[in-house]
């Protein structure tokens, strides 16, 4: 198997016309690369994501009580984050239209799989991409997906997507119908909001789940948060506001202040008193005064309504990629600056002990692109309820 390289990236401007939209230099385009794992043997039923970026979908899986035994995504800071948070998972490096799902078989050691995941690229439906259409070549990757649906006959299927699948051609028709019929059972999609789930974020993800030998019923994924609840949505404050203060370019390292909410205490569970991630960025003078002169819960920029200066007793706007310009999206609501990592984590409910790899900027990548994990685990807790024995 192929040894992976360091990469010798050179960074386009979003703007030159060679570039594709969200095209990265960081994608792996040579021949994918294979690590084999060492936890195939676990007893708790076993999950392979494609597409996975830097984990939050199997991550929210793990805390439903699943065992993430493989990740394959072409961004190679993801997988370099995804092998930091699952040091004995196997992992393949590149195009999945590269990998011959026969491979998988033989890193999963001729085990069952219970759950394939997919998160397909989502660029082409977002309602943020500027050049969306209905033809875009990422729309289409379900098709990939398939292919290895077709090979390795899961026990359940999970695939995600934005929101705008729903408003683009007649792709969630197609892709019921198609996996459907490769997968042997009947896949059915609903679309699935953060906050209802614990994530102080708008976000709202378009989820597919088929079951073998089962019909899904999506009412079986419980809402923990909101007003059919008897928790309130969490609030940014409720989300970091336990986290210290910064200037520009400071970065802190230990708490300094004890967790106020219930989110804060799930999200410092497995810490030992130290925060990673927790540098504010390098801003110009002219940000810093564009920041302070926002009021808190306003857009920041007139022409990017979705890059507004956060409120404290607000859910984030859905937090974005920024594709690969080294812009931060989100300002803080009392700090004269952008988010940190680990703020950008807190607001995908990412615990303080997951680690996410490359860089500022294709942190922010990763951390834009990812599934929250609580949205992935309310998914995953009652697709668990469908495979353990009655």
């Amino acid at each position: 198997m192929p040894e992976l390289k360091k990469i010798d990236v050179v960074e386009k401007s979003a703007w030159d016309t060679s570039v594709k939209v969200e095209e990265n230099g960081y994608y792996w385009n040579k021949e994918p690369v294979f690590k084999k794992g060492n936890n195939v043997g676990t007893e708790k039923p076993i999950v392979a994501e494609l597409f996975c970026g830097c984990g939050g979908t199997s991550l929210g899986f793990e805390m439903a009580g699943f065992e993430t035994v493989l990740g394959c995504d072409i961004h190679t800071p993801s997988i370099e984050t995804f092998q930091t948070n699952h040091p004995n998972c196997a992992t393949i490096t590149g195009d999945v239209k590269k990998v011959n799902p026969e491979v998988i078989k033989e890193l999963l050691n001729g085990r069952q799989l219970d759950v394939l995941i997919g998160g397909i690229p989502c660029q082409g439906f977002s309602l943020n991409n500027r050049k969306r259409h209905e033809n875009d070549d990422r729309n289409f990757m379900y098709k990939e997906f398939a292919r290895f649906v077709e090979v390795l006959q899961p026990k359940v299927v999970v695939l995600e997507n934005v929101s705008g699948m729903k408003s683009t051609g007649n792709f969630v028709t197609d892709i019921e119908t198609h996996l459907s019929k490769i997968g042997q059972m009947t896949v059915k999609s609903k679309l699935l909001y953060a906050p209802d789930y614990g994530v102080p974020q708008k976000r709202t993800r378009l989820v597919f789940v088929g079951i073998r030998d089962a019909a899904f019923d999506f009412e079986d994924i419980l809402k923990t948060h909101g007003p059919e609840t008897e928790k309130e949505y969490v609030t940014i404050k409720d989300a970091i506001g336990d986290l210290p203060s910064l200037k520009t370019k400071e970065t802190k390292t230990k708490y300094q202040k004890k967790p106020f909410s219930d989110f804060q205490e799930l999200m410092r569970l497995n810490t030992n008193g130290s925060v990673t991630g927790h540098t504010a960025p390098n801003h110009p003078l002219t940000t810093i005064e564009k920041i302070k002169n926002t009021t808190p819960g306003e857009p920041m920029y007139e022409r990017f309504k979705q890059r507004i200066r956060l409120a404290w007793d607000i859910q984030s706007p859905t937090q974005v990629s920024g594709g690969i310009r080294p812009q931060f999206q989100l300002g803080h609501p009392q700090d004269h600056r952008g988010l940190t990592i680990r703020e950008r984590c807190r607001i995908q409910s990412f615990p303080d002990d997951f680690v996410v790899k490359g860089g500022t900027v294709q942190a922010r990548v990763q951390t834009g692109n990812a599934v929250p994990p609580l949205l992935a685990k309310a998914v995953a807790l009652a697709i668990k309820s469908y495979l353990e024995p009655v």
